[in-house]
């Protein structure tokens, strides 16, 4: 049986009684019988005081990008703070947000990636509370990608943003808390170290989350913590192709398969996907593929492209794929490809690639068409990955391959 860090709270909610409480959440904040979080905490008599929702907004409505409103919950009639506005200063929550509460609830589905914004979203609050003088609670909740493969090159100096915030591989194999405990770890004076963890009960870092069985027998149903995060097909995915949304190819947003379905009106698909299939990457396959964006990128404009096809998740190595698709795309129609130039997560100054990838590497090699330079850069992931692994052990709260008890003293 799987009990997440908010399902362990529920079952003795006394720790509650009289607290004065945020909650931060949003639409995957689901109980093991499928209530929302929110109106779970609000049936123990003891209701959040304030709801915080993270970008797409608290019931996860709007698009990548676009400002969540705040306002008052439908169902409840509680206060939402919205934590993703109309700049960069809204991120993070100005300590007063926290005025006359005592305790900040974080409960947030992560997707196991760098990018995915809810880590930063979480523990920018946790600082912010902690400046409040209240006490932070974080409902863990398992790494749906497993925590014990790590993959992806570091963030270097001058590169962070909101999708690259804290230094960790693009597959960092860490759950919400243990990244809180890192921080922390990193910077006391951050406050982070003093967040009070509630494990979940049932998981191990080598779990999937196919692993943790079928609904009805011990195992939760997937439910999506953003929009265009409609399966665990685009979970799986997701670290490689996330780097799409940095061109002018579609990332399948706004198509029933986003983060699966790559394309460009430009692109043959047999060609890609041929292409691809000779770089012999393995647990993946491409099936070649028209599709017809309704939204965002090439909307309304067929797209030639191919999908995404993880046969095997054991040994399919999602950035690697997703930097291959990139030169494959830019190889097979160099006069189409583009980088994207618009500002990427309110940052200007910096290619969105170079945001995502942690630096300059991918793009100036892909520009020069350096076949040997893109080979050498991903082959000096490795070094950092063992790095990291040891220096995020003594954090680590799950055994399991990778976990506490596997690495040499």
């Amino acid at each position: 049986m799987i009990l997440t860090g908010l399902d362990r709270l529920l079952l003795d909610a006394r720790e509650l009684a009289g607290r004065r409480y945020a909650f931060l959440g949003h639409g995957a904040s689901v109980t093991a019988d499928g209530r929302p979080g929110h109106l779970a905490l609000v049936a123990t008599g003891t209701p959040p005081t304030l709801l915080l929702g993270p970008e797409h907004g608290y019931h996860g409505i709007e698009q990548d990008m676009i400002p969540a409103a705040g306002g008052r919950e439908p169902w409840t009639g509680i206060e939402v703070v919205s934590l993703y506005g109309s700049d960069e200063d809204s991120l993070r929550p100005d300590p007063e947000t926290f005025a006359g509460l005592d305790l900040l609830l974080i409960d947030l589905q992560d997707v196991g990636s760098r990018y995915y914004t809810y880590v930063a979203s979480a523990l920018w609050a946790a600082e912010a509370a902690f400046s409040a003088g209240c006490e932070v609670w974080i409902l863990d909740r398992p790494n749906p990608l497993g925590g014990a493969v790590l993959e992806g090159p570091p963030v270097e100096a001058g590169y962070d943003s909101f999708v690259s915030a804290f230094r960790t591989p693009v597959r960092h194999g860490c759950t919400l808390g243990e990244l809180a405990r890192l921080e922390g770890l990193r910077r006391p004076e951050s406050g982070l170290a003093r967040c009070r963890v509630w494990p979940v009960e049932g998981w191990q870092r080598d779990a999937l989350w196919p692993g943790l069985g079928a609904p009805g027998i011990g195992g939760r149903p997937w439910v999506s913590p953003s929009p265009n995060m409609p399966s665990l097909g685009a979970a799986l995915v997701y670290p490689g192709t996330c780097l799409v949304e940095a061109t002018e190819l579609s990332e399948g947003r706004g198509t029933a398969r986003p983060f699966e379905w790559i394309g460009a009106p430009w692109l043959d698909p047999v060609g890609l996907a041929e292409r691809l299939a000779a770089r012999e990457l393995p647990g993946v396959t491409f099936l070649p593929l028209y599709f017809r964006p309704q939204f965002q990128k090439h909307s309304g404009t067929e797209c030639g492209g191919v999908q995404l096809l993880v046969t095997d998740f054991e040994s399919f190595h999602p950035l690697r794929t997703g930097v291959e698709i990139l030169f494959a795309c830019r190889d097979s129609s160099p006069m189409d490809f583009r980088w994207r130039e618009a500002p990427y997560e309110f940052v200007a100054d910096r290619p969105a690639i170079d945001l995502l990838t942690g630096g300059e590497h991918c793009r100036r090699a892909m520009d020069e068409g350096d076949r040997e330079a893109f080979d050498r850069w991903i082959a000096s992931w490795t070094e950092y990955e063992a790095s990291f692994a040891a220096e995020r052990r003594e954090i680590l709260l799950y055994d399991g391959p990778g976990g506490p008890g596997d690495l040499p003293a």
